[in-house]
């Protein structure tokens, strides 16, 4: 089991070194920097983390292949693993609709777009004049004119189409889960995309990308985290609800509230215990191992501890490490 932590870039960059530098301190593998159009930018981001630290490794966590050209992103991701020392991944999937929606860019074949851009990349990044002719991405003799090294590339993947695709190309998949059910079909569906690339499923990081929210008080664990499983409930589909046994007409009334801004309604009782448990791994240290056990069980390889954190995000961060990591 390796530990990864997700820092959104609506921080200060500066701050986010900070942190970055702090979960490096405590034992954290990896740090992932989300890629959104309405945050500081991702490689910038990945940037001055790279300068403020020393040993853990940086990535993307994940960009898309529609906002840049997939030469871009290797000539970004390979400049990253320049200035760290060999210490970036490329984390990569297709992204939300909604957000292209509002930014004017077609979602056109997320399947094919992401397989043909993964595929582009790895050619740039092998230092390959690329040639490629695919159906939605296409490139004539293109070649970068420094050499990369080695960036291990991660999909961002829910669907099972995406998994198995996940299973097929890449190093490691990260899949916003945080609950044993989610990953038993997960599990199978990336080995059965490693098999049919003739690969060995276990060549393949399995990463519980989570809502992970830790402090002493298992009451400010849960309050903090309220409001992000809020945003998951809203965000997911009909079936991942049942699955949970959440009924999926509470969807449409916690993003009611969430659309009004009444984040009273959310913390007084709309979003249940059930859902806590579904979509975070919530708590004190020994609630949280307990969950990390059970995912490590069923196959996860990675955990990755994302928003909120806890109460207090030092704090929470120390606390991964004293109890959790450093076991």
């Amino acid at each position: 089991m390796t530990f990864g932590i997700e820092f959104v870039p609506g921080d200060p960059v500066l701050k986010l070194a900070h942190y970055a530098k702090l979960a490096e301190q405590q034992g954290f593998d990896n740090v992932w920097i989300t890629d959104h159009y309405n945050n500081r930018d991702v490689y910038s981001t990945l940037t001055v983390l790279a300068m403020n630290t020393n040993s853990i490794k940086i990535g993307s966590g994940v960009t898309n292949p529609y906002t840049r050209n997939a030469a871009v992103t290797a000539s970004s991701i390979a400049s990253v693993n320049e200035i760290s020392g060999g210490r970036a991944i490329l984390g990569i999937g297709p992204g939300d609709k909604a957000t292209f929606d509002s930014m004017g860019i077609s979602w056109d074949k997320p399947l094919t777009t992401t397989r043909e851009s993964i595929q582009a990349i790895r050619g740039f990044l092998a230092g390959e004049k690329v040639t490629q002719d695919g159906d939605m991405v296409k490139f004539s003799g293109a070649k970068m004119a420094f050499k990369a090294g080695d960036v291990p590339i991660y999909m961002g993947a829910q669907g099972p189409k995406m998994l198995e695709l996940a299973g097929e190309v890449s190093d490691g998949v990260l899949i916003n889960a945080s609950h044993p059910k989610d990953f038993e079909v997960a599990v199978k569906q990336i080995a059965s995309g490693a098999k049919k690339a003739g690969r060995d499923p276990k060549e393949v990081d399995v990463a519980a990308y989570t809502c992970f929210s830790i402090d002493k008080d298992a009451a400010k664990a849960k309050g903090s985290a309220q409001v992000v499983v809020a945003f998951i409930v809203a965000g997911s589909p009909d079936m991942v609800l049942e699955r949970h046994g959440i009924d999926p007409a509470a969807k449409a009334d916690i993003g009611a509230a969430i659309a009004k801004g009444d984040f009273g309604a959310l913390m007084g009782g709309m979003v249940t215990e059930g859902m806590m448990d579904a979509f975070s791994i919530c708590g004190t240290p020994d609630d949280c191992k307990a969950r990390i056990n059970d995912l490590l069980d069923i196959g996860v390889t990675q955990i990755v501890a994302g928003s909120p954190l806890g109460p207090n995000k030092e704090k929470a961060i120390k606390l991964i490490g004293k109890e959790i990591i450093n076991q």
